[in-house]
């Protein structure tokens, strides 16, 4: 039977999808964001539980009453796309109990070719949202946050598009990194393009994960660099959202 490679779950997530959330964080993941606030689930050779679809699926329906309507299961990480197998499975369970579902990803292994490309085809026939990333719209300064180009990523809205599946983006506010005028111009025109997204959410960099730097032992990239000013998310959200 397919396990997964699990971080941790929240039972009452508010800001993973519509309503209230049963989210799964899953382990691993191939970006290394200068941000993120979750490095504790880069790797997947430790620190982990393993869990079957039915054993999530029964854990998340023991809060099915306070999810209200809109409310279901979000599959987060660490990047949830790295253990594809596993979301299909845990997708057509979910289905069969009529829960709604709903992926938390940075889009990174996303490729429109071969073999993985068919599973994600599989997998979005039981995705209701798919919550999607934008790190920056400009390649090379893509790859200085995150280490990993954005070709494939940018790829991806355009097939969620292509498929009209609801879609919201996030778009993480860094001072000095991703709130230049005229690459939120960029991406704002990159994204206007597409009818499938349903909003945008520009979410102000923090620094409440660098403490898990140091538990891991890395050095964090953007120290000393300051949340932005309310104005400047504004900013960022009139040009983004219009």
């Amino acid at each position: 039977m397919i396990k997964a490679k699990l971080h941790s779950t929240e039972s009452f997530g508010a800001v993973d999808g519509s309503g209230i959330r049963f989210v799964i964080f899953l382990h691993g993941c191939n970006l290394r964001c200068a941000y993120c606030h979750n490095p504790d689930t880069w790797a997947i050779k430790h620190g982990f539980s393993e869990v079957t679809p039915k054993e999530l699926i029964d854990q998340a329906l023991r809060f099915k009453p306070y999810w209200g309507r809109q409310g279901g299961i979000t599959v987060s990480g660490g990047e949830p796309l790295l253990q594809i197998d596993f979301l299909i499975e845990l997708f057509k369970l979910a289905k069969s109990k009529q829960i709604n579902t709903a992926i938390d990803t940075a889009g990174e292994p996303f490729t429109n070719k071969g073999p993985w490309f068919e599973k994600f085809k599989e997998l979005m026939k039981y995705t209701d949202t798919v919550l999607l990333d934008l790190k920056h719209i400009d390649e090379d300064k893509h790859i200085r946050l995150t280490g990993k180009t954005n070709k494939n990523i940018l790829e991806m809205f355009k097939y969620l598009n292509k498929i009209k599946k609801p879609t919201w983006v996030r778009y993480v506010l860094v001072p000095g990194w991703t709130d230049g005028e005229g690459e939120l111009k960029r991406a704002s025109e990159f994204l206007k393009k597409f009818k499938n997204i349903e909003r945008i959410d520009v979410l102000p960099y923090h620094t409440l994960g660098v403490h898990k730097w140091g538990e891991c032992k890395l050095k964090y990239k953007l120290k000393g660099v300051q949340p932005p000013s309310e104005e400047k998310v504004q900013i960022a959200r009139e040009i983004l959202i219009g």
